[in-house]
């Protein structure tokens, strides 16, 4: 292997085997474990129209659509590098846009979410009349093309820059491939932050909204006030996991340069605890918080014909 090899490609060769497979073996389990949750939650979100017909479920469903996605595309990536496949890039670029995408979408949904609670909360007598399913809808439409705004310059950008025979080389598919230049990473870099802190401004904007609420309600309205707070406060998680799970190349460059045992180890912790358990186990919290959702799910976990449930 050259002397270009990448940093996967290092951590393919260093790596003790049986201790590979014993990492390899639990990201398996966890990916498909994490699937097979994920497509039944779909399942039931599709089998009830109520789910269908309601804005936050429909978000919920695009979060749970998009983890799904990049759980299997994290599949392929993992085992094209433990069976030490090299791709031309040009191959590899289409796996790499994709996963960047929905990678990218989930914060933008979280937000979309969190304002849907502000408008139910806040704005209870317009919420039928601004979070319709069209409506949702658009904004998925939006936050889809939003998201897939920043890979298809960065493919742009590429095609423009790139040395002649680069989509030729062989490599191992992950996005830096993509980025070539030192301006070209500073630039994204820079449009990442400034996304960043327009999502931290909403959700704060919502939470704070959402908490002035709870103070001067009463009853019934105080109690859902504070469950929306409890919720915000859920998604302002999600969005701190999937922050950090997009400066983890950063910290894992940081440590390739001190010590190649260390890198190794949060490489490994971040893919797991960040790029799998993080991602997914967030959303299932956020499922079996929602009560008509879990009863849903026991009812078709169960296959007990319970008409209270079903209902």
């Amino acid at each position: 292997m050259d002397q270009n090899s990448s940093s996967e490609e290092l951590q393919l060769i260093t790596s003790d085997p049986v201790v590979l497979r014993i990492k390899m073996a639990i990201a398996q389990v966890l990916v498909w474990f994490f699937i097979y949750i994920d497509i039944f939650m779909l399942f039931t979100f599709f089998s009830k129209q109520a789910f269908r017909g309601n804005a936050r479920y429909i978000l919920f469903a695009h979060t749970l659509l998009v983890d799904s996605i990049y759980l299997l595309l994290t599949e392929l990536s993992m085992l094209f590098k433990y069976n030490y496949l090299l791709c031309p890039v040009g191959s590899c670029i289409l796996l790499c846009i994709v996963m960047a995408i929905v990678t990218r979408c989930t914060p933008l949904t979280i937000t979309a979410m969190c304002l849907e609670r502000y408008v139910a909360i806040c704005m209870p007598l317009r919420h039928a009349d601004i979070a319709t399913p069209s409506r949702t809808l658009a904004v998925i439409i939006v936050v889809s093309a939003y998201s897939s705004l920043t890979p298809f310059v960065d493919l742009f950008i590429l095609i423009v820059t790139a040395p002649p025979g680069y989509f030729a080389k062989l490599t191992v598919c992950q996005y830096k491939i993509v980025i070539e230049a030192q301006w070209h990473s500073v630039m994204r870099a820079v449009w990442y932050q400034v996304d960043l802190a327009v999502i931290v401004i909403i959700i704060l904007f919502c939470f704070f909204k959402i908490m002035l609420a709870a103070l001067a309600a009463s009853g019934e309205n105080k109690q859902s006030a504070s469950k929306g707070r409890r919720t915000l406060l859920l998604h302002g998680l999600q969005l701190i996991l999937c922050i950090a799970d997009m400066l983890g190349p950063y910290t894992e460059k940081i440590a390739l340069e001190h010590n190649l045992e260390l890198y190794l180890t949060i490489r490994y912790f971040n893919f797991v605890a960040l790029g799998i358990v993080s991602r997914a186990l967030s959303s299932i919290i956020y499922g079996l918080r929602d009560k008509k959702f879990f009863l849903a799910l026991m009812y078709y976990t169960t296959c007990r014909f319970n008409h209270n449930i079903a209902a």
